[in-house]
């Protein structure tokens, strides 16, 4: 049996490092992940939440209106589209995208709903970023992954202790990636290199952090539903 072939959709780098950790916990079977966005070898759309907005508005005048009709898509088995929770309390003009957002109907931003409950402000964000694949239903092969409210709550759920006062609803944090930036130099967190050495606690702990965060349960379920 060949790997199975995944490609990532995400804001950056660090975002790989953790979404392959929390892959390699819950499937059985081999893989090779790629980060088809933003690309290594193009700054093209460049990082951050608006490179994956106009990563989807790509990907559907590729496809003709339909994602899983996107040609550089059809060598994968599934696809995972990432965004961080806490765009939903940004605005187009952050991306500088209110043009491209007016012609395309773009559902609206500034879509935050109150913390707790995480789910409130994810379920609308994931409506935003359906609206920038042209509103589909969809597939069986696609996943998409949400972290609250970004997915550094992931990498604290694994790596801090149980009594640290950060992982009270750690999922209304928005300030999670400066909480791991600040802690004492042997376990500070603040390049990819710290994301990449932290990764197989991730992997290890994957149970702990779905207990802790809601959204990487529901990755979790989406994952093993594929």
């Amino acid at each position: 049996m060949s790997d199975l072939r995944i490609a990532l959709i995400a804001e950056g780098k660090t975002d790989l490092v953790v979404v392959e950790a929390a892959l390699k916990a819950i499937l059985l079977e081999p893989f090779v992940l790629k980060l088809i966005q933003p690309e290594a070898s193009s700054r093209e759309l460049g990082e951050g939440w608006g490179g994956v907005a106009k990563w989807c508005h790509q990907s559907v005048e590729r496809g003709e209106g339909v994602l899983h009709d996107d040609p550089t898509l059809f060598l994968y088995d599934f696809y995972i589209i990432h965004l961080d929770a806490d765009v939903a309390g940004m605005t187009y003009a952050h991306a500088r995208l209110e043009e491209l957002a007016q012609q395309h109907s773009w559902g609206a931003l500034l879509c935050q709903m109150p913390c707790p409950v995480a789910q409130d402000s994810v379920t609308a964000l994931r409506t935003v970023l359906l609206s920038w694949l042209g509103n589909p239903v969809p597939t069986s092969k696609t996943v998409i992954c949400i972290p609250s409210k970004a997915i550094e709550s992931w990498l604290a759920a694994a790596i801090l202790p149980a009594t640290a006062t950060a992982l009270t609803d750690i999922e209304c944090n928005f300030n999670m990636k400066t909480v791991l930036a600040q802690l004492s130099k042997a376990s500070r967190i603040n390049k990819r290199a710290d994301y990449i050495l932290r990764a197989p606690l991730v992997q290890s702990r994957w149970k702990r952090v779905c207990q802790l965060c809601t959204q990487a349960d529901v990755f979790d379920q989406d994952v093993r539903a594929v």
